[in-house]
């Protein structure tokens, strides 16, 4: 039996049942690539990619633990859900073509709340050019739990590992970091004002970067295509989810090597600075250890200096290179030399 909400009617999901919820979020999704031969509605998704090597990446997202529901919109909610996954496929210089989406959930969310995430679903596949090809649905005593998988395609020979940075190298970022971290901290700010207050309202025009970046990331698709368009290839590839220096760690374990990089060389956006010094935080502890920017940071023969530098004009930046394991890995700013110290996200 339908709900009200001032106005407007709502459908509990328990009307339409599991199958009838799927079908009922999956109307408008129509399949776009030869290789997805066979998407919902049957036991499993069929597939084919001929002659190229499939790529696939899960994620886990829990209600309270990555995501709040008070500052978080449904809309986008969706949207970075599966953004977020599509980005690790391009941090492997592959190109995604399905994925399946997955959810738990609560009995306070109806068929329009689900209606709303899928809205932020379907304008991500439609951004990204992907099919939505299964996934599944099940009760939640712990609120909204989404379970991505991202599926792509490379040819083998065009992968890219984190294990395969050489000494010598050119340490590159994409974009800007450190915004999403202070997106943050507005937004848990703002919820306190509110639980204290709800007639206070947040005002957050002046800060659509930060939040921005944290509520509506992009998978950096565009840095992929212009590498391919000048023929760089990276010798190592990872997305900066858990801070720059994090990621920095995994590339130097698994390939075995040290690095060095210059704090000035690190972008970071004017609204991320000025913020940062209002919480009275560095503006490079936000970069380094933040986490959340989903940037690509890789690796690079230092032979193609002279086209990296042509491509700063769209955000790519050298901040550094590789050296042996034995050196360390380090931090120079201006005045000294620091220890490098990965202080991102822990999962536990």
């Amino acid at each position: 039996m339908s709900t009200e909400n001032g106005n407007k009617k709502l459908t509990p999901v328990s009307e339409l049942g599991e199958f009838g919820l799927i079908k009922h979020l999956t109307k408008n999704f129509s399949l776009k690539h030869r290789s997805s031969i066979k998407g919902v509605g049957d036991d499993a998704a069929v597939l084919y990619h001929q002659e190229a090597v499939t790529l696939v990446s899960t994620d886990l997202l829990i209600e309270n633990i990555h995501f709040d529901l008070i500052y978080t919109p449904l809309k986008h909610l969706g949207y970075k859900a599966i953004v977020v996954n599509l980005s690790d496929i391009y941090a492997m210089n592959g190109e995604p073509q399905q994925i399946t989406v997955s959810l738990g959930l609560s009995s306070r969310f109806t068929v329009e709340a689900l209606d709303e995430l899928y809205e932020g679903i379907y304008a991500a596949c439609q951004r990204y050019n992907v099919d939505l090809v299964g996934g599944d649905t099940t009760s939640s005593n712990k609120g909204l739990i989404i379970s991505i998988t991202a599926i792509g395609t490379a040819e083998a020979e065009n992968i890219v590992y984190r294990s395969g940075a050489k000494v010598g190298d050119l340490i590159c970022v994409s974009g800007d970091l450190g915004a999403a971290y202070l997106g943050l901290q507005l937004l848990e700010r703002e919820k306190e004002i509110f639980l204290a207050d709800s007639k206070v309202k947040p005002d957050l025009e002046e800060q659509t970067h930060l939040v921005g970046r944290l509520l509506k990331p992009e998978a950096r698709k565009d840095t992929i295509e212009l590498l391919r368009k000048h023929r760089l290839q990276p010798t190592s590839m990872i997305d900066i989810s858990d801070g720059l220096a994090s990621e920095l760690f995994h590339i130097c374990e698994q390939s075995q090597v040290g690095c060095r990089i210059y704090e000035e060389n690190i972008p970071i956006h004017p609204e991320t600075h000025q913020m940062a010094l209002r919480f009275r935080i560095s503006p490079t502890t936000c970069a380094l250890s933040g986490g959340e920017d989903y940037e690509l940071l890789f690796t690079i023969d230092p032979k193609y200096r002279d086209e990296l530098d042509d491509l700063a004009t769209y955000g790519i930046r050298v901040i550094g290179n590789i050296v042996p394991q034995a050196e360390g890995k380090k931090l120079y700013t201006r005045e000294e030399v620091h220890d490098l110290i990965a202080q991102g996200w822990k999962h536990f």
